[in-house]
């Protein structure tokens, strides 16, 4: 059958999603980028916050629309939505044919290959605590230059305001060696930005070894020689001196780290049942800067967690001004039932909740303009990933996560191939973005 796949949320879930294709291609079935041409469309979901929540029920709605007037024959859901709402889904939209957990990703072809005429609804929840098959394949759906490599699964951090955990399992760490043999699949079919992901990557290895081995995996990567390897998703506590110095060590390890904080109230972040302190994060940024100058870090934060005093508030707006950090990321936060959280008192109300947000990105702005005025004058490696006219193209520095953070513009009369580097120097620097030309 043609089959169509759309995945939302984050990278991790595209890595599930990849899995799904690549197992449907491996079964014979025929893959499509248009669900207008599709037998089968699957949603891959995300269920995290309510905004995600709502996206997703948005498009599987859509495509039951498609399904009702004969232009698409069967509608799967899969991902997180699925393995949290799957009765409700199924009551309020009738026309889904098939549910598949996050346990279940890998026993894609079967559901499919049971979506004849006159059966009964395919509902497939297996153990989220999987053990990994490597022996999967996988289909890789981002542009050529660029790939994910998911190194762990699930979660043991029970953040309160956090579901993942329950839809996604204990954390478990993928072989070491598997990973090096797929990292070497990636570089061999061009992929010069690899990109390494988890729920919490600086646990890696700590399940299989007895300690936590992203250093080492980051050793081993760096020589496989990628142009660039980013990681994403390290808390803080996890991140060591090991892991900074193996970072300082390799120029196309990005000295980029992301590091979801939350907050900066101490009173709060106990609350979130998070493992560090505002003394400790702070720490752990000037023990970063002091050993990669120039390294970028980049954080997210939640306004509005149940008890955010305005003093709560305040001190995560002083941390801000004074940590000047590179990259912020903020939401309000979201209740999510079946959290510690959503049992806590005081929740705040949605108008403070915005204003709080507001006031925190205009904070952050104006951090962002001055410490992009830093990059004037400075020539930077930039890999092109769009072009707008015969002149303007747009592409990403070091400095910047793919679909999360800036972009750098680059005016030039020659004719860039989308995923090339080149050097550019910076001429303009706006509150977020950089432009430049290309270096002579």
């Amino acid at each position: 059958m043609k089959i169509a796949l759309e995945s939302l949320g984050c990278s991790k879930n595209l890595v599930d999603a990849e899995i799904m294709l690549g197992m449907l291609n491996k079964d014979g079935h025929q893959l499509v980028g248009d669900c207008q041409d599709a037998d089968v469309v699957i949603v891959n979901t995300c269920g995290f916050i309510e905004d995600a929540k709502q996206e997703s029920i948005d498009s599987i709605v859509r495509y039951a629309e498609l399904k009702n007037e004969g232009i698409i024959k069967y509608l799967l859901v899969s991902g997180c939505l699925a393995q949290r709402y799957t009765e409700e889904l199924l009551e309020s939209i009738p026309e889904i044919d098939a549910i598949v957990g996050t346990g279940s990703y890998d026993k894609i072809t079967e559901v499919v290959d049971n979506l004849p005429e006159d059966k009964e609804k395919v509902i497939r929840m297996d153990d989220i605590n999987f053990s990994f098959d490597e022996t999967l394949p996988r289909y890789v759906s981002t542009p050529p230059y660029l790939a994910y490599l998911k190194i762990g699964e699930g979660c043991d951090n029970n953040c309160t305001y956090c579901i993942i955990p329950k839809l996604r399992g204990k954390y478990r760490s993928r072989d070491i060696e598997e990973l090096i043999k797929e990292a070497k699949t990636l570089k061999e079919n061009g992929v010069k930005e690899l990109v390494v992901i988890a729920q919490d990557t600086t646990v890696y290895g700590r399940d299989l070894y007895g300690k936590p081995a992203l250093a080492e995996l980051l050793e081993r990567l760096a020589k496989l020689e990628f142009d660039w390897i980013r990681v994403l998703y390290s808390y803080p506590e996890g991140i060591s001196e090991e892991i900074v110095d193996v970072v300082a060590k390799y120029d196309n390890i990005c000295s980029y780290f992301d590091i979801p904080m939350q907050h900066a109230s101490n009173r709060i972040l106990k609350l979130m049942n998070r493992k560090t302190s505002r003394e400790e994060l702070k720490s752990k940024v000037e023990m970063i800067r002091s050993k990669i100058s120039d390294a970028v870090i980049r954080t997210t934060f939640i306004v509005g967690f149940p008890g955010e005093t305005d003093e709560d508030f305040e001190e995560l707006m002083e941390f801000v001004e004074e940590m000047q950090l590179d990259r912020m990321g903020a939401f309000k936060y979201s209740r999510e039932e079946g959290t510690p959280a959503d049992l806590l008192p005081n929740h705040v109300d949605e108008d403070t909740k915005k204003e709080r947000l507001e006031r925190l990105m205009m904070l952050q702005q104006g951090i962002s303009e001055e410490r992009n005025q830093e990059n004037l004058g400075k020539t930077l490696k930039v890999l092109i990933e769009d072009r707008v006219d015969e002149i303007l193209f747009i592409g990403r520095s070091q400095k910047d996560a793919e679909d999360i953070d800036s972009v750098v513009y680059v005016e030039t009369s020659e004719d860039l191939q989308i995923g090339e580097m080149v050097d550019v120097t910076v001429e303009i620097a706006y509150e977020y973005d950089l432009k430049g030309k290309l270096a002579q």
